[in-house]
């Protein structure tokens, strides 16, 4: 098995099958929510296949240096980034893709570059590993790019591609590959990947994390808090349970301003998970230290409401990668379902 990867044994026992055999798929889809390990297994196949574990695994994008290049290329202007695309490839023979820019887009540069560097014949061995992390956040026209190479690939290619949702990238690029789903991890799996990192806050990381270990591992617990009282404040004058100056508040406050958009969006999903399980009766929930605020806004609000809500949670995660005006959007998510 892969040294250092937690769960998912059956598809890790059926990627280690294909290593033993040779038959390895030239086109592998990992599908899962974010954080299961998709990217992580990816480079454990690769090391096998390769060799040169310790190169590839500086191309984590979890590392602080990585995330540093991705952070500062955020304030490059398109143009710069559109000359210079980002890619990973500490091994000569393995190269990574990553989301690019403040949108964290997978770009047409990018694919470009793909199809360019995809003629390369391995400096060593004879296969070369490319991983598209997130192909998902990719747009019609880079996926179309990328699809031009999945049609006639080098026989010395295999292109690895991972999404939260496989259903978001053309058909053409699900029906050209292998499609493979991990699901999220047991508590027994997790107790044991958060005692192998030595993480704080076991309980909290266990819960917050849902079966995802890389959320597990990267979970900021201060700035979650802060996001969870923003958004708790947000239900809570959209139910019409506080006025909407305690949103306004907030929306104008310094923190306000820094904060980004996508973590918002999945702060709102957990805390509407949670108020749906107090709804049902059901003890568990993620955010346990706000259970009588949750079950105050559960006694106050129908499954409509919810359902409505998620709705709109649901289109403006749809409109993140079109630079949606952050504020503009929440003030108007408050506004529609606050009761008239």
């Amino acid at each position: 098995m892969f040294d250092d990867f937690f769960g998912n044994r059956a598809l890790a026992e059926s990627l280690e099958e294909m290593l033993g055999s040779g038959r390895i798929p030239q086109t592998i889809l990992l599908a899962g929510p974010e954080g299961v390990g998709k990217a992580t297994l990816v480079r454990r196949f690769a090391a096998r296949l390769l060799g040169g574990a310790a190169s590839i695994e500086k191309d984590d994008l979890s590392r602080a240096e990585n995330l540093e290049i991705v952070a500062e290329r955020e304030k490059w202007p398109a143009e710069k980034r559109n000359e210079d695309p980002l890619l990973f490839a500490s091994h000569a023979d393995f190269v990574t893709f990553a989301p690019d820019g403040p949108l964290r887009q997978i770009s047409i540069p990018q694919m470009r570059l793909l199809k360019e560097r995809a003629q390369f014949r391995p400096l060593k061995g004879n296969r070369r590993v490319f991983l598209i992390d997130q192909i998902d956040r990719a747009g019609e026209h880079a996926a179309n790019s990328l699809l031009k190479t999945l049609e006639e690939p080098p026989e010395h290619l295999i292109v690895f591609l991972t999404a939260a949702n496989p259903y978001d990238l053309l058909a053409t690029i699900r029906s050209r590959s292998v499609w493979m789903h991990l699901a999220p991890l047991g508590d027994p799996e997790m107790r044991e990947f958060v005692a192998a990192r030595k993480l704080d806050d076991v309980e909290r990381r266990i819960a917050l994390a849902q079966g995802s270990p890389g959320l597990a591992v990267s979970l900021d617990l201060a700035a979650y808090d802060r996001r969870c009282a923003a958004m708790l404040t947000l239900l809570e004058v959209a139910s019409g349970a506080a006025p909407f100056g305690a949103w306004v508040k907030y929306a104008e406050s310094p923190e306000s301003r820094q904060e980004k958009i996508e973590p918002l969006l999945r702060t709102l999903y957990s805390l509407l998970d949670d108020v749906l399980l107090l709804q049902q009766g059901a003890g568990g929930i993620r955010n346990s230290g706000l259970r009588d605020r949750l079950a105050a806004l559960a006694g106050r609000v129908g499954f409509a409401w919810l359902r409505r809500a998620a709705g709109r949670v649901d289109e403006l995660a749809g409109l993140v990668r079109r630079n949606i005006q952050k504020n503009m959007a929440l003030d108007a998510l408050v506004l529609e379902l606050r009761p008239r």
